[in-house]
């Protein structure tokens, strides 16, 4: 993963619920864990924007329900800063479900805006979106 200017403030922890903003077929998903995550031993992980997850799909096609998937943050409500000293929040969480780790996702569109942070990091996650902020 390609290192971020900006000081995400890391704002969804361990067993949060964040809806998906992608037609993958997943509606809700559950955070199960952070891949690259570092933590004091003991201490449940937390995750921002641009965050690779694990994640546990609870509601969506039955297909899809009960599955372990990986999955990015392209939103989250709590503010963070970004190098030029602005700082950013959405009026929700969202994430999108991905194939496999490598950041190829799932589905063929994304609805909503997501941060430029993402699409530094995840290019192919860049392509399906309509708006960066």
């Amino acid at each position: 993963m390609k290192a971020l200017k900006s000081n995400v403030t890391k704002g969804l922890q361990k067993e949060s619920r964040i809806p998906v903003c992608d037609n993958s077929g997943a509606k809700l998903i559950k955070m199960i864990s952070v891949i690259g995550g570092k933590t004091k031993t003991g201490r449940n992980p937390s995750a921002g924007v641009s965050s690779l997850i694990t994640a546990s799909v609870v509601d969506g096609n039955p297909e899809m329900r009960k599955q372990v998937v990986y999955a990015i943050i392209v939103r989250q409500k709590k503010e963070y800063r970004k190098a030029d000293g602005m700082r950013i929040r959405f009026e929700d969480n969202a994430a999108v479900v991905l194939k496999d780790e490598k950041g190829n996702p799932k589905g063929t569109m994304i609805k909503g805006a997501i941060a430029k942070e993402v699409a530094d990091r995840w290019p192919a996650v860049s392509k399906l979106a309509n708006i960066l902020v």
